[in-house]
């Protein structure tokens, strides 16, 4: 009775000592399974972060290339005023300029060139051309050039009308006449050319418009279907 009760005892302990053997496997794989999760828990906030410092790198990246273009736009802008105000700066000088170089010219268109003058008048004719062609030096020399009108098709861009007159001889629009000289600087108008343009007299517009008309007449005749 003794032995089996000594050998039920040791069952008993062998019993808890499996099942204390079984806990401490069961809370070490816990431990294990915990430490493991953690460690995902870890990574996935690492790469998690990685991928928030990726995106901030990417976003001051595409900041910094933006702000370099907006300063190269600012720098090309501020060279092209600059070389404008240096090209142009004078402009409002110039057209003050302009009058007193056509009052010379009245002047010298207004002298007659076959009359025998004394003297004096000649000397005074030769320092107006001579002051009218440092004028002109000086004018050159800082961009301004005069247009060219006579015999050129009217361009409203460069030229301002100020009469028709009547030449059967020429088209229509064609300048004629230059009553005040225009000028360009640099690329730019500085005064437009105020001109005379031909125009048909009334009975060549006429007959022109019937030949227009009989020409037309006759294309329809020679080609029905249009």
């Amino acid at each position: 009775m003794e032995k089996d009760k000594a050998k039920t005892k040791d069952e008993i302990n062998q019993s808890e000592n499996l099942e204390d053997i079984n806990e401490e496997n069961t809370n070490k794989k816990n431990n294990e399974n915990e430490e493991e999760k953690n460690d995902l828990i870890e990574e996935g906030a690492e790469e998690t972060e990685e991928e928030k410092l990726k995106d901030e790198i990417k976003i001051l990246k595409e900041d910094k290339i933006r702000v370099l273009a907006e300063m190269e736009n600012l720098r090309k802008r501020f060279n092209k005023e600059k070389i404008d105000s240096i090209k142009y700066g004078s402009v409002n000088f110039a057209r003050d300029i302009l009058s007193p170089g056509d009052n010379l010219e009245r002047a010298l268109s207004a002298i007659d060139k076959e009359e025998d003058h004394p003297q004096s008048i000649k000397n005074l004719i030769e320092g107006l051309l001579m002051v009218k062609k440092e004028l002109s030096s000086a004018l050159e020399k800082n961009g301004i050039t005069k247009i060219h009108t006579l015999n050129k098709k009217f361009d409203p861009n460069l030229h301002q009308a100020m009469m028709e007159i009547e030449n059967n001889d020429l088209d229509e629009g064609i300048v004629v006449q230059e009553i005040q000289t225009g000028y360009m600087m640099h690329d730019r108008l500085l005064r437009p050319a105020m001109v005379g343009v031909s125009k048909k007299s009334k009975q060549e517009s006429e007959t022109a418009t019937n030949q227009d008309s009989r020409s037309d007449k006759e294309d329809k005749e020679k080609d029905p279907e249009n």
